[in-house]
């Protein structure tokens, strides 16, 4: 065994390099055997230090729930939703967070979190993305504080009082790592660069460079006529929180998609649960718990049938849900496609027969069988046992 030696390579899940010119004059490259998928031979840490921009993309299911409504809510209403012009001030989304009615709603779904969310009751966007940002292994110890201060029960120390403009959006608790370049630059006259040097030295917790970083700060902050111990501790509590530190502009750009599955599941909440339905027919557990909801809020969930349902859930109105046909075990999305569209192109199934008339291999006995037994049949000819 050779140690030390590399034995494969691997490709980041999302990752891509984007550099001002040919990629191929910057780092070298690497073509897999297998797949064809082109790579740089050189890690993310090192292209982080030779200066280039590494964007990791990826894709939000949330994403797909919100357009879905959206097309759903202008079908049935006639109108059409800019959701990125939506108010941040909506007393009752805001209602919807501290009631913890929150199924379905990206990233506030968790027992833990809903339990947070009664004792908080946000009043603001920024309490969502302190919330989003503190909810993680670590910073959550300081989820009871957050909420103290917030309530009015505990006093909110700024440190200094220079400091107040940065942390009082977090009630002098320091939460982002946006936070922590602030800080360095107000306290310790760090530059922009510098303090993103800081920040980046905290996240890798590199102690050798962390303590050149607090001689720089504490001499710096002596230049700005800053107490040197008050110095010292500001600086010991920056290096504290590089345990858990989290960027506020991930946190701000997840809790505005909270914020918008919020807004459409309270005003449009059968276009919402129908679109999210539609989204986790793959997964019985979520189907269920989203059911439940549907329950809670008055909205009907009208039983599968052929000659009403399509492949997907569908609000039918206000408060009424179509079953999605696709939802139904063993019968599959190419199968509940077929039976929407044969629908549409020739009327309404009268019989079995009708059924097997639709063309190709896309309904076959077993599907017949599944919808059989889920009730999609019931308004044909004939009983369940025919």
């Amino acid at each position: 065994v050779l140690e030390g030696m590399h034995r494969h390579a691997s490709i980041h899940a999302a990752g891509v390099v984007i550099t001002p010119g040919p990629l191929t004059e910057y780092v070298p490259l690497y073509k897999s055997p297998s797949t064809g998928d082109i790579t740089t031979q050189v890690e993310m840490t090192a292209l982080e230090d030779l200066g280039l921009l590494k964007m990791d993309f990826l894709g939000l299911r949330n994403l797909t729930v919100i357009n879905k409504t959206i097309l759903m809510v202008e079908k049935n209403h006639g109108e059409i939703i800019a959701i990125e012009k939506i108010s941040l001030e909506d007393e009752k989304v805001y209602a919807v967070f501290s009631e913890a009615r929150t199924t379905g709603v990206f990233q506030f779904e968790s027992d833990g979190m809903r339990e947070y969310l009664k004792q908080l009751k946000p009043s603001c966007i920024g309490d969502l993305i302190a919330m989003n940002a503190l909810y993680r292994p670590g910073p959550m110890a300081n989820i009871p504080e957050f909420i103290s201060r917030k309530n009015g029960k505990s006093k909110i120390d700024y440190i200094h009082p220079d400091l107040e403009p940065v942390l009082k959006e977090t009630y002098g608790i320091i939460v982002y790592q946006e936070q922590v370049m602030q800080i360095s630059q107000i306290i310790g006259g760090f530059s922009l660069a510098q303090g993103d040097m800081l920040r980046r030295a905290m996240g890798k917790k590199k102690a050798d460079v962390m303590a050149a970083f607090k001689i720089d700060f504490v001499e710096g902050a002596v230049k700005q006529n800053y107490d040197k111990k008050l110095s010292v501790e500001i600086f010991d509590l920056l290096e504290k929180f590089a345990q858990y530190g989290f960027n506020k502009s991930h946190s701000t750009a997840y809790a505005l998609v909270a914020y918008q599955t919020a807004w459409l599941k309270t005003h449009y909440p059968a276009e919402f649960l129908a679109a999210n339905l539609s989204s986790e027919m793959d997964n019985t557990d979520r189907v269920v718990a989203l059911l439940a909801s549907t329950r809670n809020m008055n909205i009907e969930i009208l039983p599968p049938d052929v000659n009403t349902s399509f492949a997907e859930f569908r609000a039918i109105n206000d408060n009424c849900i179509a079953y999605g046909l696709a939802a139904i075990k063993n019968l599959g999305a190419k199968a509940s496609l077929a039976i929407s569209e044969y629908r549409l192109s020739y009327g309404e199934f009268n019989s079995m027969f009708d059924l097997m008339k639709i063309g190709g291999n896309a309904l076959n006995k077993k599907g017949l069988e599944s919808l059989v037994w889920a009730g999609a049949c019931d308004n044909l000819e004939g009983h369940r046992a025919q």
